[in-house]
């Protein structure tokens, strides 16, 4: 155990020196506390934290015990890997069934080739499109993610799929992250919260949840290659909640490693985030399988807590039975990683063969859980009172945007859905409006698609700008359409924002502006109409310093699903008051959020900015002629450290266009009367607060209710406030109710670096009741003692 301890400390150490010696930290602090994060997590074993949770998945040891003394070592070793591109194999001869994943995790992929990427091209295997993360997200809705979990689960039982990756559950670090769209949140708790919910959902309807991607996956460049430095407080505060908490409030049955390496070693084979956090710490009782071709060894990824590599064998195969044959990897703990596969095979059932790929021609349960997420994701952001659509006079309504016809449910890299229908912004409008009004379409742009040629291939400079030339002509003559039609119209909705080739796996965006020329467009657009309402498509956060001057209302409708327009519409016409709620801060300009404003984002920090006592003078001398060169793209240093989202706006007290939290309702809502169960509450107690909500406005609707924490006389460094509570309220017109909140105070404990274990700060703090992370209409002050 010593000799395991010395390697795991020597080993970050080395890597210490040799960032130091290449100078790419960005400052001292960040130099003493991204560098040392690195041993500080090779050391965490010295002092876990208190294991307070027993995985339900244990009640099968025994069983599994008999299981395991009948199978070889051929047998033990084939469980370990891929067999086909979404199995990995059982055991025949016993009984024991493959285990059969549905990527997701917004819906079930149609069935793919065994060995390869292409679809098979069946029409039996469609499925309904459920909004991405950041819709449901923006939801604030636990209950509406255990929902969502549900419609996952009935639909990759009907399908035969045994484990549904998903849920996503990283936090949004960056605005131009390629999956911001498929995350939840940049707040770990809105986001745990949504996690447990959904794990429950799916797992408590017979299917297993794949918490991915574990850990620290917030950006989609370089993610093969990449180097997180984070600081322990940051990583236990900010990106590992969401999966400590369905873990352990959902017990979890399964998790992917992601594919980047956090602090030195890649997910797959990190001891430290596999063996003594997720398991020693946090008492998970499932297995680790890779993210697909995510695994990069034999001997450490199986020691350090790898179940299954995906999809194939190259290191969990033969190279794993040699290793083993060699002495080099015990047989125990073979045994083990085997074990842990078999808890979930025994708790999930194996759909029989009669039973799967059934053709689903309708999922009308699915589907409401799709409509009631997406009616409820739809946030608000600006109206100058021309919503809800006035429809009296029927009026001629101009729908402009290529976005208003897009289906949403693929496109780009990555996961998608075939879906079995979906409703586009103008089917939903044509739906709900009728002959209440006339609408017209013009397309207005030409969309970004995936160029595959250039991408995968090796396409000829010349016919790039030949076809570029063609598309520019073509846009040219799109927006003169748009803006013939915007000036006969009454009303435009212009639909626009991102699509799924814009924001799509393994690339992030290069800037968050509307692309295809919207912003240009629009601008014409005003010339010749002022009545414009503006939805924007995204999954991620758009510039709207051209749009929101130029909009009488704003709306963020997210990809929204099968059912996206049908809920548009009827927020559009007022059939619901919108009450979604930003899941993340839209800022003023790109360069304001934390990774940019610090420069460690994309470029990173910068050569030479390192102070020179930290390297001697030869050294600096050296490699002053570097200054102005790029940082190593493969080294991520996360040194805003805890200050994500809108705890950096709000402690750095940086302008934001929208905060975190925020939006508009077509009534509104008044707060009153907070009040705490106590003055002062001790370490082990629950904080109980409660104030009366009133909607004083003439329309039934939901207020999203949050409640933040402000440290008044900390101990230690906190953001400015957080996030601790909040909840969704119905109200009629008139009505009122009191609302109770509570905050266990072991949920404001911070992780102490130097005893490597959570620990109390206790101070006095200001409860802030509000609308939004800057709405805040109540306060009050109360003491921890």
């Amino acid at each position: 155990m010593i000799l395991k301890k010395r390697s795991a400390i020597l080993r970050p150490l080395q890597q210490l020196k040799e960032l130091i010696k290449s100078k790419y930290i960005m400052n001292y602090k960040i130099t003493i506390i991204m560098l040392l994060a690195t041993l500080f997590g090779a050391c965490t074993q010295q002092s876990p934290e208190k294991k307070t949770f027993t995985s339900s998945l244990l009640q099968y040891d025994e069983q599994i015990d008999g299981i395991i003394s009948q199978m070889t070592l051929d047998e033990k070793v084939n469980m370990l890997h891929g067999k086909y591109m979404f199995v990995s194999a059982g055991v025949e001869r016993l009984g024991i069934a493959d285990m059969v994943y549905a990527d997701g995790p917004f819906g079930i992929r149609e069935e793919m080739e065994p060995k390869g990427w292409n679809p098979l091209g069946w029409e039996t295997d469609k499925a309904t499109f459920f909004p991405t993360g950041s819709a449901l997200a923006a939801t604030w809705s636990p209950e509406l993610a255990y929902a969502y979990g549900t419609g996952m689960a009935k639909e990759a039982r009907l399908r035969g799929k045994d484990v549904i990756l998903g849920p996503a559950i990283n936090i949004q670090r960056i605005p131009t992250g390629g999956r911001t769209y498929e995350y939840m949140s940049e707040d770990p708790f809105l986001s745990s919260q949504l996690a447990v919910q959904y794990t429950k959902g799916a797992q408590d309807n017979g299917a297993a949840a794949c918490l991915k991607h574990y850990a620290l996956n917030n950006q989609e460049n370089n993610r093969g290659t990449v180097n997180v430095i984070v600081g322990e407080r940051a990583m236990r505060e900010i990106y590992l909640p969401p999966f400590k908490a369905a873990v352990q409030e959902a017990d979890a049955y399964s998790v992917m490693s992601a594919y980047n390496k956090v602090n030195g070693w890649w997910c797959a084979e990190n001891d430290v985030l596999l063996n003594q956090i997720l398991r020693d710490e946090w008492g998970f009782g499932g297995f680790v399988v890779s993210d697909w071709s995510g695994t990069h060894s034999t001997v450490e990824s199986v020691k350090h807590g790898l179940n299954v590599e995906m999809p194939d064998s190259k290191f969990l195969g033969e190279a794993l039975l040699d290793s083993v044959k060699a002495g080099a990897v015990s047989e125990d703990v073979i045994d083990q990683r085997v074990r842990e596969i078999l808890r979930v095979r025994l708790a999930i059932d194996p759909v029989p063969a009669e039973e799967a790929n059934q053709v689903v021609t309708s999922q009308p349960e699915s589907q409401k859980i799709a409509y009631d997420v997406a009616c409820k994701s739809i946030v608000l952001l600006k109206n100058e009172g021309i919503l809800p659509l006035d429809l009296s006079k029927k009026p001629l309504i101009a729908v402009i945007g290529e976005n208003a016809v897009r289906e949403m449910g693929s496109g780009g890299i990555g996961a998608g859905v075939k879906t079995l229908y979906e409703v586009t912004p103008l089917e939903g409008l044509k739906n709900k409006i009728g002959d209440k009004a006339e609408i017209q379409y013009a397309q207005g742009y030409v969309p970004v698609e995936l160029d595959y040629e250039a991408i995968f291939g090796n396409k000829p400079q010349e016919k790039i700008d030949r076809e570029e030339k063609a598309k520019a002509i073509l846009n040219k003559k799109l927006n003169k359409e748009a803006v013939a039609l915007a000036a006969k119209a009454d009303i435009v909705l212009f639909i626009g924002g991102d699509n799924r080739a814009v924001e799509t796996e393994a690339n992030d965006r290069e800037n968050i502006f509307l692309p295809s020329g919207q912003d240009d467009l629009i601008k014409q657009i005003s010339a010749v109409n002022e009545n414009i309402v503006t939805v924007l498509v995204s999954g991620a956060p758009n510039d709207l310093n051209t749009v929101k001057p130029l909009s009488k209302a704003l709306l963020q409708s997210w990809f929204n699903g099968t059912e996206g327009g049908n809920a548009l519409a009827d927020i559009l016409v007022g059939n619901i008051s919108p009450s979604g709620r930003l899941p993340f801060t839209l800022p003023i300009k790109l360069e304001d959020s934390p990774a940019y404003a610090l420069g460690n984002y994309p470029q990173g920090a910068k050569k030479g900015d390192i102070f020179v006592d930290l390297v001697d003078e030869k050294e600096s001398e050296a490699h002053a002629a570097d200054d102005n060169q790029e940082n190593d793209p493969n080294m991520a240093y996360y040194s805003e450290e805890s200050l994500v989202g809108y705890r950096w706006f709000d402690t750095k007290n940086k302008p934001v266009m929208y905060p975190f939290g925020y939006g508009l309702s077509y009534t509104e809502f008044a707060y009153a009367d907070l009040n705490t169960s106590k003055e002062s509450y001790g370490a082990d107690e629950t904080i109980s607060l409660s104030f009366n909500l009133s909607n004083t406005g003439e329309m039934a609707a939901e207020e999203v209710v949050q409640v933040y924490v402000h440290r008044i006389n900390p101990s230690v460094e906190w953001p400015f406030k957080e996030l601790k509570a909040f909840t969704r309220v119905a109200l009629d017109p008139g009505k009122s109710q009191t609302v109770t909140l509570e905050i266990p105070v072991e949920k404001l404990q911070y992780w102490n670096e130097e005893l490597h274990a959570w620990d109390d700060d206790l101070c006095d703090i200001e409860l802030l009741v509000g609308a939004s992370s800057a709405d805040i209409r109540l306060k009050k002050q109360v003491s921890l003692k």
